[in-house]
Formats: C-alpha cells, sequence, structure tokens
C-alpha cells in the first residue's frame, strides 16, 4: 500500500468527506488509514493525541451519492438498499444465495462476486468463530473484525457453497463476534488446528454430503492451514465499553488511545467507523 500519509497536528482540521471503512494493512501492529474527502489520514499516527469527529448531518449513499435522511445497510439509500444484489438477504446469509435459480437482482454482479471462490474460516476475536469471505479479502477480513488469530479451514466455487459450510459449522461454534469482548482486551490464545479437527470430525457426515453433491474440486476441505496471528495499535483497552452513535451524539472527541477492528478506541468511549459509512464528517 502506497499512501501519501497526512499525520495532522492538534487541534487542526484534517479533512471532512463521507466515512467508509478505514483501510488497514498487514503490520505488527497492522496499520490504518482513514480516506476522507480526497484525504488519506495515518491514524496509527494519532495515538495518544486529541481527536475531533463532527457529523454535519449529511448522509450521502455510497452506490448513487445522494442524500438520504437515513443510511440502510452501511451506508446505502433506501432505493438502492432494496434494488442492488450487494444488499440481498443472501449476503448476510450466503447459504440463501438464488443466483443458481436465475433470481439474482444483478446476474453480473453476482458472477462477479458470488461465483467465486470463497474461504470458510476460523477466527479469535472474542472467542472461536466461523466465517466466510473471498479469497482476496484474506486477512483484510480478520483485522476488520479485531481477530487476533486467524486460519482457512476450507476453499469452495461459489459464496452459497461457503454458506452451507458455514450452517454446519455453526451448530458448534460461533459466527458472530462479540464486539464489547473483542474492544475490552487481547483475546487468549486458541489452538485452531485442533479445533479445524474437532469440527471435521463432528461435521463429517455432512461435510460428505455437500462433496457428494457438488464435487470434491468444489468443496476442499484444508487440514493444514496455517494460523495467522494479528497485533492492533492500542495503548490501553476500556475496562468498560461505551459506544459513541453520530445519530444521537454529533459531536465525538476525545484522546486516541488504540484502534481495533474498525473502532477508534477513545478515552471517551468507542466508535465503530465502518457503522456510520456515508456520513459526512468533519476530522479535525
Amino acid at each position: 500500500m502506497n499512501h501519501d500519509l497526512f499525520a495532522p497536528q492538534a487541534g487542526e482540521e484534517v479533512a471532512r468527506g463521507n466515512l467508509e471503512k478505514m483501510v488497514t494493512q498487514s503490520g505488527q501492529p497492522v496499520k490504518y488509514v482513514l480516506e476522507l474527502g480526497g484525504a488519506k489520514v495515518d491514524m496509527n499516527a494519532r495515538l495518544g493525541q486529541p481527536i475531533r469527529l463532527e457529523f454535519t448531518g449529511q448522509i450521502h449513499c455510497i452506490y448513487c451519492g445522494k442524500l438520504t435522511n437515513k443510511s440502510f445497510g452501511q451506508g446505502f439509500c433506501y432505493e438502492h438498499f432494496m434494488s442492488l444484489a450487494q444488499c440481498d438477504s443472501c449476503i448476510m446469509s450466503p447459504e440463501k444465495c438464488h443466483f443458481h435459480e436465475g433470481t439474482c437482482r444483478e446476474p453480473e454482479w453476482g458472477e462477479a462476486n458470488c461465483m467465486q471462490s470463497h474461504y470458510v474460516y476460523l477466527a479469535n476475536a472474542s472467542g472461536i468463530k466461523v466465517g466466510i469471505t473471498r479469497g482476496n479479502q484474506i486477512p483484510t477480513r480478520w483485522m476488520d473484525q479485531g481477530a487476533t488469530q486467524g486460519m482457512v479451514i476450507a476453499r469452495v466455487s461459489s459464496r452459497r457453497l461457503a454458506g452451507l459450510l458455514e450452517v454446519i459449522f455453526k451448530q458448534h461454534v460461533d459466527d458472530k463476534t462479540n464486539w464489547r469482548t473483542m474492544l475490552k482486551g487481547t483475546a487468549e490464545p486458541l489452538d485452531l488446528p485442533a479445533i479445524r479437527d474437532r469440527l471435521f470430525a463432528e461435521c463429517r457426515s455432512e461435510l460428505d454430503a455437500v462433496q457428494r453433491e457438488f464435487g470434491i474440486q468444489a468443496v476442499q476441505l484444508i487440514g493444514h492451514g496455517e494460523i495467522q496471528s494479528l497485533e492492533y495499535p492500542v495503548q490501553t483497552y476500556p475496562e468498560k465499553v461505551s459506544s459513541f452513535n453520530l445519530d444521537k451524539q454529533p459531536v465525538v472527541e476525545g484522546t486516541l488511545v488504540g484502534i481495533k477492528g474498525q473502532y477508534w478506541i477513545l478515552d471517551t468511549g468507542v466508535i465503530n467507523i465502518r457503522r456510520h459509512t456515508g456520513y459526512e464528517v468533519v476530522l479535525s
């Protein structure tokens, strides 16, 4: 990643524009860049310094750019939330993908994004969880979740197949991160290979059935995945997690003491940057 990064002075207006999720780069610790209104702000360089984020009251759809009174699906206006394939219910529940039935909202988008190789993984952010992602999103997906460990356990030929495996595995492990627990400290290291082997054994009959139906080339279990460990730029973890919501509190300020997942940890509370995608803000 080659950014022209800007490390501002205290009290200075840095940038204004519509929020997007922070760009992450692997490192020890993970490196964070906030892209805002054309500026690229090195957030790691802001650790230990005061920061202020002011919501102007305007929200812009990240697809069409028009003003919307409310953000739907993390940044969309209602019209496009209801019409775009990337906002369909099968994005949250991939096992419900209906591309093969010919009813995808946008077949070209589905072909490019869903009918591609996906991975099923184990991650440790607030304890063990199973998840799925496209191959080019590893380890980005883990960094966005604040995971301290991640390991791939299967490679499949489509998003729907990844969802079918996730449904099988989540009968035995969680499929969600407890964000409050994640923000309170570093998760205790887990033996991911042992958990993988246990899941493969417990789910053997169901996994065999999926492989028989779709073919062993389409559903490949990975018994030799390597654990990737991640560290985050955090000086201090909060004892009690209190979260900011720009809809209720348009000005957020405090000293930045950490960044983990897509959260800023301030000495006054935490804010989920991705949750406010499309919100027009002034950063200083």
